[in-house]
């Protein structure tokens, strides 16, 4: 056996390609693009050494093209559910025990799988499955994944790096355990690279995972298990099951071996998780750790210094980007009186100039909301504005489900800062504007701080830095990311780790150390050189 104090390469954030007409990247996605949807794929489940069918089928189709069929996915029960549960603790001894820089090798190589041959393969998947345009899952898909990998490989080997002092004659140490039973990953259909992350987060630090996808996502979460298959990933490590989300909780939720879970999506469905496990708390081993993202009513804040341009660019891209499906996207802004006769109009002009339409068109800035489901949502809080009072349409509005499930970019603007769509989260491409007595600065941000339940983005557009400081500062709680004069999207792994409190989670920040120190238990180990043979101390005497 070989012995060495490793380190690790440094992480540093993967550059991002911009496909622009011409380049050799923009000819490979294109190509890629072509051949996944000119086949059709039967995508298994995959519990411990065995790629899992059934005979449930259920197609998988393009939001922007819902005709058309990219494949079909078996659909399972809670049979599979257990035999994921029984893969993972059988796994779960030989992978532990592994060396830490064996464990991170492979994730350091799925990296550079998903950098190089994968790259284009998973964006075309992630534009395809989930409707986002070239730059959307360039930054998501392989950006956002390969920093999620490399950075916490280099977080994992800081945790392991940390030791307490030793006294003379005796040795401290502490060893950064995996969890004992294994970890459940429920992952959302939005963003490739957190369905990725949140399996592998905990399985870097030697835990054993059962993960459940979003079904919407499942196409590109097949992808993801081939890099980590061809990485190297041990049979059982990462078990990928498409369990109805009802079925399979009924059977993590009451396993003893139940000790943790990793979560992202709503936040109804993650309260009712953490009532789940308090229900059976006397049944598990341990006490569970429960890490979990939710939602956002996410808010940009301008003051009347603002500049209109950085404004109404942080509004569009804040609102609009991947059809405002991002638990951080800006759904409610705030504009001064004085700032609204210039911004609106720069604003509409933007909003009118946005091409929508398929993925596989580079023009289009806007693409597919994400399935039937969310349409009718969205579309139901536009029909309710249009007929409602307090309220008007002044941008978008138009949707259509014929083809793909199309929701124009929309702007509200509310009369009053309590109209719903101020205060509920939609997950889609609706912006509410209100517009404020710009004299009134300071309690509107005491508005923007109680009108809302969430914490987990917002902004504040101001030139005017004493205007800055009372934002940050009456703001503490609103926001797990702040932004200034930036939109309230976008964090970057290494950069700005991300995660909100209140109703919108744990804050256990993804894409930092704080979140894999999670996923261990600590335990120290005093060892004494020259041990005592007396019990008696010198006071006695």
């Amino acid at each position: 056996m070989s012995n060495g104090l490793f380190n690790v390469p440094e992480a540093v954030n993967e550059p991002m390609l911009e496909y622009g007409p011409g380049s050799p990247e923009r000819k490979a996605l294109k190509s890629a693009l072509s051949e996944l949807r000119s086949n059709t794929v039967d995508v298994p489940m995959y519990i411990g050494n065995q790629e899992v069918r059934t005979n449930n089928k259920v197609k998988l189709a393009p939001p922007h093209d819902h005709k058309h069929v990219l494949g079909h996915y078996s659909v399972g029960d809670a049979s599979h559910a257990r035999a994921a549960i029984r893969a993972a603790m059988a796994a779960k001894k030989k992978w532990a025990e592994m060396p830490w820089e064996q464990r991170l090798a492979i994730f350091l190589k799925a990296a550079d799988l998903l950098a190089g041959p994968y790259r284009y393969k998973i964006n075309a998947a992630t534009m395809l499955a989930q409707s986002k345009n070239a730059f959307q899952a360039e930054v998501d898909a392989a950006c956002e994944m390969i920093d999620f990998l490399r950075f916490n490989v280099q977080y994992a080997h800081e945790i392991y790096r940390q030791q307490p002092q030793s006294m003379r004659g005796i040795w401290n140490r502490v060893e950064h355990r995996p969890l004992e039973g294994f970890i459940f990953a429920l992952t959302p259909f939005n963003f490739t690279a957190i369905a990725g992350n949140l399996p592998t987060s905990a399985a870097m630090m030697g835990n054993t995972v059962v993960w459940k996808p979003a079904f919407s996502q499942i196409y590109s979460a097949n992808v993801l298990m081939e890099v980590f298959l061809e990485a190297g990933l041990p049979p059982g490590v990462i078990n990928l099951v498409y369990v109805p989300g009802q079925e399979i909780g009924k059977v993590i939720f009451a396993h003893p071996d139940f000790a943790g879970i990793h979560f992202t999506g709503s936040t109804e469905v993650f309260r009712q998780i953490w009532k789940s496990i308090g229900e059976n708390i006397p049944n598990y081993k341990a006490y569970p750790r429960i890490v979990g993202e939710t939602g956002g009513k996410d808010f940009i804040m301008a003051h009347e210094s603002a500049d209109v341009d950085v404004l109404a660019t942080a509004l569009a891209r804040g609102a609009f980007e991947y059809q405002g499906q991002k638990c951080s996207a800006a759904s409610r802004a705030y504009i001064p009186r004085n700032l609204w006769k210039k911004l609106k109009p720069r604003l509409l002009e933007d909003v009118a100039s946005m091409k929508m339409g398929g993925t596989e068109n580079f023009s289009n800035f806007f693409n597919a909301v994400i399935d039937e489901k969310s349409f009718s949502k969205i579309t139901g809080y536009i029909d309710q504005a249009r007929k409602g009072r307090g309220v008007k349409i002044i941008a978008g509005g138009g949707y259509s489900k014929s083809k793909g499930f199309f929701v124009e970019p929309t702007i509200l603007q509310a009369s009053k800062p309590d109209y719903v769509t101020m205060c509920e989260e939609i997950f889609g491409p609706v912006l509410t504007i209100y517009v404020y007595d710009e004299k009134a600065y300071s309690k509107t941000l005491d508005l923007v701080d109680r009108t809302s339940g969430y914490g987990l983005t917002g902004s504040i557009i101001a030139q005017d830095r004493y205007a800055i400081d009372l934002a940050t500062r009456k703001l503490t709680n609103s926001a797990g990311n702040f932004y200034i004069n930036d939109k309230c999207t976008g964090a970057v792994v290494g950069q700005q780790p991300f995660g909100g409190s209140r109703a919108s989670g744990t804050n256990d920040k993804a894409g930092s150390m704080i979140n894999l120190l999670r996923w261990v238990s600590q335990r120290t180990i005093k060892e004494v050189f020259v041990p005592p043979t007396d019990y008696t101390y010198p006071f006695m005497k």
